[in-house]
């Protein structure tokens, strides 16, 4: 079972940590070598989004086994590849490709990895490992981070992409034999076929939860795509940049599991505003200039973004009275959207001011804005009884 844990791992290591966002700390050299503009590099961002967000739409509909793993492992390779392929490439159109197929891929390989390894730590009886799954997150931002300011000035921006291509590919083979579906039972088909659930509408709670979230997406990525940059362009903090980003990723390691405890003791819609709270101060520091307040930026940004996702995730499963795959799936999708359209039009207001300022300021405008909703959604629920309650208030 450690097999299949570190198989998983390294599956969000590759997929988002490595996929999705290495392009954050490579992007400031990219832009002095080719002249790509931040509007241009925020059009990129939302591509690799896009792909991501159509990716999800459609793993949904791969079902158990065989298929299951073939599709994952296409993922895997479709992953490497366009990783790899960056570094080969020069040009907006070829860019845009890649991040897309980027995006796509990171889909696959993050919903089905997580769902065949949390399969397979639940046949052992182990699922007291999955907090630690979703370490593979910050672990990969982390390991990107150093590597780009360790060896970011010796390799340029195409032996940055080139060397993560291949780091990737080393682990992708370990997640290929480690990861995988056991052969489906014909008679296990039809004896577990769950009844189906009635169809329910959301509450107001649920469509408060769901609208923050999607606010959360537009928000947090714009940091979560230009945050080197940001600092890159500042004297005081130029020097930080890469080495913020490697921060966010230590940062981001604990944070699903600390959050997680955070939510049993303060409840969870308490505990999810508070993390808003916290991701929005995170978002305004760059503005300082302080070179202090640019490290503990990337600290609260990393050690939120993913409790956030986790926090959500358990409260929308609460929420739902058992529909946990329609909501997970609804959650994914409005996040994905949010990741779509948050980055293109900060890098148009960058593009057009010079700064990054405004950008940062409309961030956590939308981060705080989903925490007011959040605290709307907990008002009512509160109103629903005791169950409802708790999970406003807090629970030992």
């Amino acid at each position: 079972m450690v097999r299949v844990l570190i198989g998983g791992v390294l599956v969000l290591v590759i997929s988002m940590g490595v996929g999705r966002f290495a392009f954050t700390p490579i992007l400031p050299a990219m832009q002095a070598a080719t002249g790509l503009g931040t509007d241009a590099a925020g059009l990129l961002a939302s591509l690799n989004y896009l792909g991501y967000f159509l990716g999800a739409l459609g793993v949904g509909l791969v079902p158990q086994g065989a298929a299951r793993t073939a599709v994952f492992r296409t993922a895997l390779i479709a992953s490497v590849t366009s990783t790899a392929g960056m570094g080969f490439t020069e040009g907006m159109a070829a860019w845009a490709v890649l991040r897309f197929v980027s995006g796509l891929a990171s889909a696959g390989l993050f919903i089905l990895g997580i769902a065949m390894t949390l399969d397979a730590l639940a046949r052992a009886g182990r699922e007291s490992w999955t907090g630690w799954l979703y370490t593979g997150v910050g672990l990969g931002i982390a390991s990107s981070g150093l590597f780009v300011a360790v060896m970011g000035d010796r390799l340029g921006w195409r032996g940055n992409w080139l060397w993560l291509g291949l780091a990737c590919l080393g682990f992708g083979i370990l997640s290929w034999l480690w990861v995988s579906d056991p052969p489906r039972e014909p008679g296990h088909m039809a004896a577990a076929r769950p009844t189906p659930a009635p169809s329910l509408r959301p509450s107001a709670p649920m469509i408060l939860l769901t609208l923050a979230y999607f606010l959360e997406g537009a928000g947090y990525i714009v940091t979560g795509t230009f945050l080197v940059a940001i600092l890159k362009t500042m004297p005081e903090t130029a020097q930080l940049g890469a080495a913020a980003w490697m921060v966010t990723g230590l940062a981001a390691m604990p944070s699903g599991i600390l959050w997680a405890a955070a939510g049993r003791r303060l409840g969870l819609w308490r505990a999810l505003i508070l993390a808003h709270a916290v991701q929005a101060v995170g978002i305004l520091l760059p503005i300082t200039g302080s070179p202090a307040a640019a490290l503990l930026s990337a600290v609260l940004f990393g050690g939120t973004f993913v409790g956030i996702v986790t926090l959500s995730f358990t409260l929308g499963r609460h929420l739902s009275g058992g529909a946990s795959a329609r909501v997970i799936g609804a959650l994914t999708a409005v996040y994905g959207l949010g990741q779509i359209i948050g980055p293109v039009p900060a890098g148009l207001v960058v593009a057009r001011t010079g700064s990054f300022d405004s950008a940062l300021l409309g961030a956590a405008a939308a981060v705080l804005a989903g925490a007011l909703l959040l605290a709307a959604g907990a008002w009512m629920a509160g109103r629903r009884g005791p169950a409802a309650v708790a999970l406003g208030a807090g629970r030992g």
